[in-house]
């Protein structure tokens, strides 16, 4: 399990200054792994493509908690907990009802899952026992509550979950009251296992600072909400689909970017602090976005998106992250661009909870140290001295 590690003083001040903390180790884990050399990631020892091509969100999410994949028995009463707590608490609903209609979606759910802590039975335990049920809850709720608040903004009531449906598809159905295809359910499926987990990335570390000070479950994933809320992180599948949206036709993808390269504008969707061959989560939401445009018979998105990174990587040599393929897919799936974070959040909550029990389980305040670069010995003067 994890050791999270904070130097000494004394190696923190002989260890070489990186922004952003680049390349330096944070933590010890056993969640995931990521070979950003090599465009490698595996979850719990297992390859990325063997649960996108085989498992589903539910067993994924099972094998981050409990660190094997279930057994059929095992996968099935799992399952049950989440279709069980699938339901938000009426004071929960009375919250989002609440909120001004400019709330973002990320601000809603921030709020939301802040406000549930209060609510939850096991509010004040942290054990482990207590701290598993704590998440099945979010976990299974989660989905609703951007859902509901998707609906509320629009003037509509939510929609209730069912519980025939799997997680993905039930998001979809309570988002607009349409049972989903299988082959859309099955898409949204494999995406929420890509998003699942990926290292220590900002939010997830966020998560786990909160919780070295032995704060609550909620608070860390509150702290992981909001870490991802911000544009440099989760956002960015957005911004890569408004990009799409306003080059708007395939034969203007080119004459665009090389203005944007001429202007020195980042291009969302390319290029990772890890990875420095494509992202391998990127190959299958290609295929996935691929399929898609052939189950709704409009192809434009994902022409464009291939053109673009043609001459992305013809002009830059830039790999293709998480975001670029995601836009395009989601876009498709008739899900509104500000709910593509939210969405990134429905998934990684699996992988922020298991490191929230890794930091738990052999926790150290996490406690950096920061390199002084102001002035010093200067002298105090005294305010009538000071115009």
């Amino acid at each position: 399990m994890t050791i999270s590690e904070t130097p000494t003083v004394e190696a923190a001040r002989a260890a070489p200054r990186k922004e952003g903390m680049e390349g330096m180790i944070a933590a010890r884990t056993a969640i995931s792994k990521i070979d950003g050399l090599n465009g490698h990631l595996i979850y719990r020892g297992l390859d990325i493509n063997d649960l996108a091509e085989r498992s589903t969100f539910e067993e994924t999410t099972a094998l981050l908690w409990y660190g094997n994949l279930p057994t059929t028995t095992q996968l099935k009463n799992f399952n049950d907990k989440f279709v069980r707590n699938r339901l938000i608490p009426n004071q929960v609903l009375s919250f989002l009802l609440a909120l001004p209609r400019r709330t973002s979606a990320m601000g809603a759910l921030r709020t939301a899952v802040s406000a549930s802590a209060a609510f939850d039975p096991n509010e004040g335990d942290n054990s482990l026992e207590a701290n598993v049920n704590k998440s099945i809850r979010l976990t299974s709720s989660m989905p609703t509550i951007v859902a509901a608040w998707h609906r509320i903004r629009q003037g509509l009531w939510p929609i209730n979950p069912r519980d025939d449906l799997s997680h993905a598809a039930n998001f979809l159905y309570m988002l607009n009251g349409k049972e989903p295809t299988e082959k859309v359910a099955h898409a949204l499926d494999v995406a929420l296992i890509l998003h699942a987990d990926h290292g220590l990335n900002a939010s997830t570390f966020a998560a786990r600072v909160t919780a070295s000070t032995l704060s609550n479950l909620h608070s860390s994933i509150v702290s992981a909400i909001g870490t991802l809320k911000g544009p440099l992180h989760g956002g960015a599948n957005e911004q890569v689909m408004r990009t799409l949206l306003q080059v708007g036709d395939v034969d203007n993808v080119e004459p665009w970017l090389l203005n944007a390269f001429e202007e020195k504008r980042k291009v969302m969707g390319f290029g990772h602090r890890v990875y420095k061959a494509d992202d391998p989560r990127a190959t299958w939401l290609r295929k996935l976005a691929h399929e898609m445009a052939a189950e709704t018979g409009d192809t434009r998105w994902i022409d464009m998106s291939e053109k673009m990174r043609e001459v992305v990587q013809a002009n830059k040599q830039l790999p293709v992250n998480v975001d670029f393929y995601s836009a395009s897919l989601y876009y498709m799936m008739d899900i509104p661009i500000d709910l593509f974070t939210p969405l990134f959040a429905i998934s990684r909550v699996s992988g922020w909870t298991a490191h929230v029990y890794e930091q738990y389980s052999n926790n150290r305040l996490i406690r950096p140290e920061s390199e002084y670069i102001g002035l010093e010995n200067v002298p105090y003067v005294p305010i009538a001295e000071r115009d």
